[in-house]
């Protein structure tokens, strides 16, 4: 998360130096719950002491109000049919809604 709100940050400032403006807040989609309050929380934890720096970084996105991290569930997550091993109905289910296949009707590994 910390990579992609880094990103966000670089973009962001080039697109406002050439012009673009009213970009913020940009959404970044999470399935994982604790990541996102952490990034969400201000409040600086005893028990968060271990919470390496690039949380923090994306924690200070947050507040800046550049960033906004919203809830996805996993299997709704595009991204994993590049970077996980998934069920053929849900790289399927996915494929399609990245317009790469058509829609698996009646799928299956037969063809039929």
């Amino acid at each position: 998360m910390s990579q992609a709100a880094a990103e966000v940050t670089w973009l962001v400032r080039l697109l406002e130096e050439l012009g673009v403006h009213n970009l913020k807040p940009v959404t970044l989609h999470c399935d994982n719950q604790s990541a996102i309050h952490i990034g969400k929380n201000p409040v600086f934890h005893e028990c968060a002491k271990h919470i390496e720096i690039y949380f923090h970084f994306t924690r200070d996105k947050v507040m800046e109000g550049l960033v906004q991290l919203t809830y996805l569930p996993t299997e709704h997550q595009l991204t994993d049919v590049l970077t996980k091993v998934l069920s053929s109905s849900q790289q399927g289910i996915l494929l399609c809604k990245l317009g790469m296949v058509p829609y698996p009707h009646h799928s299956s590994l037969r063809g039929v």
